[in-house]
């Protein structure tokens, strides 16, 4: 399985919560993101996460997204991408990937949908979909009037207020979701850790459920992590640089 954080991301240019100027220069994320927030001025937050999605939309997936999205798509291969992301890069980078032609006989998988098995397990949520805040029901993003209160996106199932898709400040990770990922990483021969600085729980604990049960864990980051002491091996540099040659020769 493969483990990756806010590390992959930034290589790809991708922003943290405040922007060099404007607005959100007078905000801490903690005063936006999170559910009290969202209560009290729902359009302020929609504000700040259309601000975003603009910004993560002008960003393209890196080498080293390239470099796992055909690793997984390789027939062959059995991996479970867990990410603490929320730019959906990752997906946006196994879309591409399987959209290229097939090559040999180790080629990558057919064309068509992505397998369920290759997608990412998004445990920080997705800022590409919506929620409802009311009765919880997922669905892909759609377009934001920032008019008014009145004019932000509603659920078609009961009406309450449409939120980013995303765990908050204050909430709980969805168990089944990080279910999946604990029960992915105790089923690993392999825990490859990409990006992340470990310290964000309870994802970053993942990873120990391949060690507990006797599989080894490779770390790729530029600094040592939490994690870094547990690591068979441990390769210092940028995702984009390591994964490519590290994953794309074994093809």
């Amino acid at each position: 399985m493969v483990l990756t954080g806010a590390g992959m991301s930034a290589e790809s240019g991708v922003p943290t919560f405040r922007g060099e100027s404007g607005l959100w220069r007078s905000y801490r994320p903690e005063e936006l993101a999170t559910p009290e927030a969202f209560s009290r001025d729902p359009l302020l937050v929609w504000e700040w996460y259309a601000w975003r999605r603009g910004l993560i939309a002008a960003c393209e997936p890196n080498p080293g997204h390239t470099a796992l999205a055909r690793f997984m798509l390789r027939p062959s291969r059995t991996t479970t991408l867990v990410t603490q992301n929320v730019d959906g890069l990752h997906t946006r980078a196994l879309e591409r990937a399987h959209q290229e032609e097939p090559t040999g006989g180790g080629g990558l998988a057919t064309p068509g949908e992505i397998p369920e098995g290759a997608r990412a397990i998004e445990v920080h949520g997705t800022i590409a979909g919506d929620r409802c805040s009311e009765c919880h029901l997922r669905s892909a993003a759609v377009p934001v009037d920032l008019t008014s209160v009145d004019t932000l996106p509603r659920c078609t199932e009961c009406g309450g207020l449409l939120r980013p898709d995303v765990v908050w400040f204050g909430e709980a990770l969805d168990e089944a979701v990080l279910s999946a990922a604990f029960e992915a990483a105790g089923n690993a021969d392999v825990c490859l850790v990409a990006g992340t600085s470990a310290v964000v729980h309870p994802a970053a604990s993942v990873p120990l459920a391949t060690l507990h049960n006797g599989g080894d864990l490779i770390e790729v980051n530029p600094e040592s992590t939490p994690l870094s002491r547990h690591a068979r091996v441990r390769l210092a540099g940028p995702s984009g640089e390591v994964l490519p040659a590290l994953l794309d020769p074994l093809g």
